[in-house]
Order: structure tokens, then C-alpha cells, then sequence
């Protein structure tokens, strides 16, 4: 990843949408998500995960591919968010700020959790309050997704252990030492676990949504997304 870190011009970039639930008032404690009653699974709640540093295209690659796929289909197959430890903007790689449209505490309930990279997880790896919040989601999710270096804070959080896991070409080192009993794949775009998914660097976060998008909706779907992004994707590059 590119080391330099000036933030130049804050650009402001809000990701609100009008399908998505209203701003909740934050509640003094994270939300049981064990006991929460989920809607019906013909939409999936998707949230993305964003913390100060997070590399811009990790995030915004998967935005992209899950809010267009999710059209191609009615009912709309994902309600796409994202979600910080608080409100307030974000600011990512190279400045750009983002109003993330939840905080912890009043995040809905994902059926599927994004967790990009960026130079911000060598920090928030080491963040205890977003750690256990990781784990809880896994804990109820369908399915749980790293781009990039966020593969090191699942592998903080304790669930990368055995599996077949990539990141970032740059990271590949810290992640096996993060997790030696994991079967870390340098050359691959992504690797598919079944519950777990990992991507590589940046871009491969975008090869790995259009495969979720197949398994979950069909190939046909993911091919009509990645025609309408004008993205030249390969089903069979894993």
C-alpha cells in the first residue's frame, strides 16, 4: 500500500441512501444481536466497517458491487450501510472523510460483515472495543468478509484460525504470524471458506463481492453487475 499519509483537503462524502432505515439515537450498550428478531432473509443487511485510515477502494469497491447487484433483483437483495465505533466522519486513506450512517451501537443486525483494509488496522487491530464487536457479529452473521489487510483484524479477533486466508502481498507475513495454524495463499484474489471469504489487496476486494454476488444471487446477476461497473471480471479467479 502507498505509505504516504497526508491528508491533504478533507473531501466530504456522506454515504446516506434513502432505502436505508433512519439514524437511530445510540443506546448505552452494544446491541444483542442474539436475541434480535431478523427480517425476512429475501434482504440482506450488509454493513461495511469504516475507522480512521481505512483504504478508500477496500470499501467503496464492495459498496459499489453489493448496492448495483442488489437491484438487478426484487425484492432488493441487500440493504447496504456503514458502520464506525462512533458517529462522526471517517477519515480514510488520502483524506477522504465519510459520514459513516451508524455507529456501534445502533447498527442493524448484518446478515454479512465487511471488514476492508488500510493502514488503520495497524491501529484498530489493537482496538479492543472494535475486536469484540467483530466477533459478536461473526457469531450471528451468514457470512464474514475481509479486503485487504482487514484479514489482520479478523485474525486478532480470533477467527481466521485453520482456515485458508490471503491479504494484502505486503501483509502476507504479518498474517501468517498472526495465525500460524492458517494456510495463508499469497496468489490468490480471494479465498472462499464458506462462512469466511478473504480477498487480497485493494481490487481484489471487488473480484470477491461479485463472487458472494454469485453464490448468493447467481452468476447471471454478478455478471450484469460487473458488465454495468464496466469491471472486466473472471468467475474462475480465485
Amino acid at each position: 500500500m502507498p505509505d504516504d499519509n497526508s491528508e491533504g483537503d478533507n473531501k466530504q462524502v456522506t454515504t446516506d441512501s434513502a432505502c436505508l432505515p433512519n439514524q437511530r439515537p445510540v443506546e448505552p450498550a452494544l446491541r444483542d444481536y442474539s436475541n434480535h428478531e431478523r427480517k425476512s432473509m429475501t434482504t440482506r443487511n450488509l454493513a461495511i466497517l469504516l475507522f480512521d485510515d481505512v483504504e478508500v477502494l477496500d470499501f467503496c469497491g464492495p459498496f459499489e458491487v453489493f448496492s448495483v447487484a442488489g437491484h438487478f433483483v426484487d425484492p432488493v437483495a441487500f440493504e447496504v450501510y456503514t458502520v464506525a465505533e462512533q458517529a462522526g466522519p471517517v477519515i480514510a486513506r488520502n483524506g477522504l472523510s465519510v459520514n459513516p450512517h451508524y455507529g456501534l451501537h445502533d447498527c442493524p443486525p448484518p446478515d454479512l460483515l465487511i471488514v476492508p483494509g488500510g493502514q488503520g488496522t495497524r491501529t484498530q487491530m489493537h482496538n479492543p472495543v472494535l475486536i469484540e464487536w467483530i466477533k459478536q457479529v461473526a457469531g450471528e452473521s451468514e457470512l464474514l468478509l475481509s479486503v485487504c489487510t482487514g484479514a489482520l483484524m479478523l485474525a486478532r479477533a480470533g477467527l481466521l484460525n485453520g482456515l485458508e486466508v490471503t491479504t494484502h502481498a505486503n501483509s502476507i507475513e504479518a498474517l501468517r504470524e498472526l495465525v500460524p495454524d492458517a494456510t495463508v495463499h499469497p496468489d490468490r484474489r480471494f479465498v472462499d471458506n464458506g462462512r469466511v471469504i478473504c480477498s487480497a489487496g485493494i481490487a481484489a476486494g471487488i473480484d470477491m463481492s461479485l463472487h458472494v454476488v454469485a453464490r448468493l444471487l447467481g452468476t447471471e446477476v454478478a455478471e450484469k453487475t460487473s458488465q454495468h461497473m464496466e469491471y472486466p471480471w473472471e468467475p474462475a479467479s480465485r
